[in-house]
């Protein structure tokens, strides 16, 4: 089923690669990197073009700091951005090797540890989960070519994330005390796309998530041109058209967190898409019935 969405781009600014959109819980405002185009974007309420700062390597997610501003997770490892003044203080040397991997899709989870998922630049399955504290960069899972989908329940018991490539979500039990991981357990997987199939026909493949209050997971099918949610059981329950190939990840925002900010993406896509699709490279918003959670706060 899906619900007639009144769905808007937030202002005329396109990203290369919007990635990792938060509405920071404690400044009450919209961000999200751009990461080939090397940004960390704010757009202040009813501003039509972000506030932009720069990166000197590609962001690939961010999470709110406990105590104010940033945290940037790049290629070169973490960065803390006072987002006041927009200085940058290094935090952490990333636990892969920066000319093969980078860092990708990450959020805190309800104790403040950071949880990233890296990226292989060769596509191969080398990149890991990383869990980062206080004692440093604890590898979770490893056999990962590209880590995204990260969400946790509302009760905080159990966590989703996926591999893009491999067209699969699963969903462990978590323990929020130790920080640990149980065994992961398959919670929906997609069609790969056959050699020579057309986009129109092929369903995408999962991007970035996001999890209501209810339970519900959103999540992003790049080059599926939609949004899919699911129930806590596995059900599909919304099936979102979306005007651009390629979304990538879902948060709920606004005072009320029921307005669903979505990242797309524009870079190294066709002319003839880009020429029916003026909207790709927007933040797309539209608004939900059912509240969001909060994001979490990062504790480094």
């Amino acid at each position: 089923m899906a619900l007639d969405y009144d769905i808007r781009p937030l202002g005329a600014h396109r990203c290369l690669l919007g990635e990792s959109p938060l509405w920071h819980p404690d400044e009450q405002q919209f961000y999200c990197v751009d990461i080939p185009g090397r940004q960390v974007l704010r757009w202040r309420e009813g501003a039509d073009a972000p506030d932009v700062f720069p990166q000197a390597a590609e962001p690939g997610c961010i999470a709110a700091r406990q105590g104010g501003g940033l945290i940037v997770a790049r290629r070169d490892g973490l960065w803390a951005l006072d987002t006041a003044s927009g200085a940058l203080t290094p935090l952490a040397a990333p636990p892969y090797d920066p000319a093969r991997q980078r860092y990708n899709d990450g959020k805190p989870d309800a104790a403040g540890r950071f949880w990233i998922g890296a990226l292989s630049d060769a596509r191969e399955p080398e990149a890991a989960l990383w869990r980062i504290d206080a004692a440093g960069a604890h590898a979770q899972l490893d056999g990962i070519v590209t880590s995204n989908g990260l969400a946790w329940s509302p009760n905080g018991r159990s966590v989703y994330r996926s591999d893009t490539k491999a067209h699969t979500v699963w969903r462990h039990d978590f323990d929020v005390e130790a920080g640990t991981l149980g065994e992961a357990q398959v919670f929906a997987r997609f069609e790969p796309r056959a050699a020579g199939q057309p986009l129109e026909s092929y369903g995408g493949r999962p991007d970035g998530a996001a999890v209501d209050e209810s339970g519900a997971y959103w999540v992003a099918m790049f080059e599926g041109a939609r949004l899919l949610r699911y129930a806590a059981d596995g059900q599909l329950l919304e099936d979102i058209a979306l005007p651009v190939r390629c979304p990538t990840m879902p948060c709920f925002g606004g005072p009320d967190r029921r307005t669903l900010f979505i990242t797309t993406a524009c870079d190294k896509r066709p002319a003839d898409e880009l020429a029916r699709e003026p909207w790709a490279g927007a933040v797309l918003t539209l608004r939900v019935t059912v509240p969001g959670l909060p994001a979490q706060r990062c504790r480094l």
